[in-house]
């Protein structure tokens, strides 16, 4: 399975991202995250249904220091993810 997200709220400065790719991998997600110039949080979470899952509920807090106000899921359309990253 594979999702796209975007996260809006307090989510950057507050290490999401670190946390993010943490959780991921933790998880055996492949996939990344970035930050958005508007302010959002957008990744890609690719693996066993149950996981990926896991991942977008983990999404919905994030870390202690972030505040998440919404969640959006997109369809991901990149292919040959391998491993996870945070992109700059």
């Amino acid at each position: 399975m594979k999702v796209r997200v975007l996260i809006s709220g307090r989510v950057q400065g507050v290490f999401f991202r670190a946390h993010a790719k943490e959780k991921a991998s933790e998880l055996g997600l492949s996939g990344w995250v970035r930050n958005l110039d508007d302010g959002r949080i957008e990744a890609v979470f690719k693996g066993a249904k149950e996981k990926v899952e896991e991942m977008v509920r983990w999404c919905k807090k994030g870390p202690a220091t972030a505040k998440v106000e919404s969640i959006k899921r997109l369809k991901a359309k990149e292919k040959g993810i391998e491993g996870f990253e945070i992109r700059y």
